[in-house]
């Protein structure tokens, strides 16, 4: 962004400032791209005994089958110790893995090293979670999904401390400030929005710079409303306009194992099957350092080491895999079509962090980097227990 220095940019940690660390899962079997392939290594688990059990499980410091752990909020997994554990597995659920790879994963903290009860406490229909990425990385400074993330090593910071969409997790007075700076108050999705629009990365990790001027305001408001929309994928889903829609030309064979571009023709190729027109600002697209088409694929045609849980994997490539990528091209070429405009975007009048010191809003209450209390049920403890609350 043209003229943005670090000095005139507030830091996201201090417009958003609770963040919690992402889920660490110590283990790779629980989550694949395939929700069926999850049931059958639970399965294949729990035919396993004794010694032959806990070798599959993966054993950590932090998880052993004989690891007492209560439930993940809001998922009606088993509470016994998994050495003993039967019955069938826990309902996968959709989660963000890297950036724009959405898989599935085994909700059950038994499997779960650090699976950061408090993200699943606020995720809901209505929550978004911001994702920082590393600085000096290609790509855009700052990821949102609707998905609890698991990608790493970035912090994650939900829009809402509460669930329902209730509490902002934004600076206490700063929609009010920016109110009387912008002549309306902006509702918390537009702050969101705004800060996907204008952050760049940091020394100290993302930073936002912020503008009084209303006119720019809306246009970066605008701007990160549409990245938004593009990122969650959760309402109308993208397309690209008809005679841009990539559509599979030759059929994709049972197991790819290839995966290439044609830039001339336009056209990805897994092995010999053809998707195409791709157009190359999809191919090229990076997040977090790497090119996303590239990581999804490897994703879906790793081979897991012979004897282990991750070597159970689908026997053909699945139709719905197809779908995705035809929908992960478009979104990334929707997102590469606004690159012109957020450089363009140019902050004039700008709030300075000293602005919002003089005004209150700095420095943040510490109450406001914790997460808030949203514990108004039981959840179920080790070996069927009632945690307390």
């Amino acid at each position: 962004m043209p003229g943005v220095t670090h000095d005139d940019a507030v830091p996201l940690g201090d417009l958003m400032p609770w963040s919690v660390a992402p889920p660490r899962l110590g283990r790779a079997w629980p989550v694949a791209p395939d929700a069926d392939c999850l049931k059958a290594r639970w399965e294949a688990l729990l035919k396993a005994e004794g010694p032959d059990r806990e070798a599959l499980f993966g054993p950590t410091r932090s998880r052993t089958p004989y690891t007492a752990v209560g439930q993940l909020p809001g998922r009606p997994a088993g509470t016994e110790k998994l050495i003993r554990a039967s019955g069938p597995c826990p309902e996968p659920v959709r989660v963000l893995v890297a950036p724009f790879d959405e898989q599935w994963l085994i909700p059950d903290q038994r499997l779960i090293d650090a699976a950061r009860p408090e993200l699943w406490r606020v995720a809901d229909a209505h929550q978004v979670f911001v994702l920082e990425t590393p600085a000096g990385t290609a790509g855009p400074a700052l990821l949102a999904t609707s998905l609890l993330p698991l990608a790493r090593p970035g912090r994650v910071r939900p829009l809402y401390r509460r669930p329902g969409g209730e509490e902002p997790n934004l600076a206490p007075g700063l929609t009010e400030f920016l109110a009387a700076r912008l002549g309306h108050a902006p509702a918390p999705a537009d702050v969101l929005a705004w800060a996907l629009a204008s952050a760049r990365p940091g020394p100290h990790g993302p930073a936002v710079p912020l503008t009084a001027d209303a006119g720019v305001w809306a246009e970066g408001v605008e701007l990160g409303r549409r990245m938004l929309w593009l990122m969650r994928r959760d309402g109308d889903r993208p397309k690209l306009p008809g005679g841009r829609r990539p559509y599979v030309r030759a059929p994709l064979p049972a197991r790819p194992l290839t995966l290439g571009y044609d830039r001339d023709e336009e056209t990805l190729h897994l092995d010999e099957g053809r998707v195409a027109p791709v157009p190359p600002e999809a191919w090229d697209f990076e997040a977090d350092g790497a090119r996303v088409l590239e990581q999804w694929f490897a994703a879906r045609t790793a081979e897991g080491e012979p004897g282990t849980l991750t070597a159970i994997r689908p026997a053909t490539w699945p139709q719905a895999w197809t779908s995705e990528l035809l929908e992960l091209i478009a979104v990334l070429a929707l997102l590469a079509e606004l690159r012109p405009r957020l450089e363009r975007l140019t902050v004039a009048d700008r709030i300075a962090p000293a602005d919002l010191r003089s005004a209150g809003v700095l420095p943040v209450p510490a109450a406001s980097r914790r997460p808030a209390s949203v514990l108004d049920h039981h959840e179920e403890g080790p070996e069927g227990q009632f945690a307390l609350i």
